[in-house]
């Protein structure tokens, strides 16, 4: 089965995104979730009141409300609209069988990181403490997309072991360590430190890549194409 997340059993808050809304209305709630993002990154979730929230967005905290009914809503919008962003480019590869797994796994860890590493970085700590100050059916719609991602990156790994193109490891430890990998980054990452996103992604997949793929496939990379023709060869005399 494909990768979806039915949006028949959305909570209120999803519910409030996806009805008809006026641009400035669409802004406003957009301004308040990023500005939540920092405050909940800088004072922790529990530290950070609506009242917090509504000093930093610049207005009353009754107008917080004519958007979002409970701070719980809030930070689940800000953890749903990080999964969606990183799932949605992904979901297609899960039943993929034409696709080379190695551009696959390029695919998926390139997506992830560029969201990991957007200006949603800010919330780098919430993924890790704010499950459990979710609503249990909000904190089951965030579980599932995590599930999604797992079941996608897995389901590339054993495609590429069904074709003798990476090893047969574990593909569940294979698939922890890369997510690992890439969340981990939102902890040091800085441009200034000399590597850019793209430069990022690349290392982490080669070394991924170097960790699992075939003898075989390694050393098809470094032979020269064989379609390749020696300057001067096959020249008119």
């Amino acid at each position: 089965m494909a990768c979806s997340i039915s949006r028949n059993s959305v909570s209120p808050a999803q519910s409030l995104k996806m009805s008809p809304r006026s641009s400035p209305s669409r802004n406003r709630r957009k301004k308040i979730l990023d500005t939540a993002r920092v405050l909940f990154w800088k004072k922790g979730y529990s530290g950070a009141s609506m009242v917090d929230l509504a000093n930093a967005c610049a207005c009353k905290p009754a107008n917080l409300y004519n958007y979002f009914k409970t701070k719980e809503e809030i930070l689940f919008e800000v953890l749903l609209e990080e999964m969606e962003q990183i799932i949605r480019p992904i979901a297609h590869l899960e039943e993929d069988e034409t696709g080379n797994p190695v551009d696959q796994l390029r695919v998926i860890i390139t997506t992830h990181l560029k969201v990991t590493l957007s200006r949603r970085r800010s919330a780098k700590t919430l993924f890790d403490v704010a499950l459990d100050s979710l609503s249990p059916a909000n904190r089951k719609i965030i579980v599932s997309m995590r599930d999604a991602y797992d079941r996608i990156i897995r389901k590339v790994i054993r495609r590429g072991q069904a074709r003798g193109v990476f090893l047969p490891h574990d593909e569940k430890l294979v698939g922890f360590m890369t997510a690992s990998m890439i969340t981990r980054t939102r902890i040091w990452f800085h441009p200034m430190k000399g590597v850019t996103i793209d430069g990022l992604a690349d290392f982490i997949f080669r070394f991924v890549l170097n960790g699992i793929q075939t003898a075989v496939e390694m050393e098809k990379a470094l032979l020269p194409s064989c379609t390749t023709k020696a300057p001067g060869k096959g020249a008119a005399k």
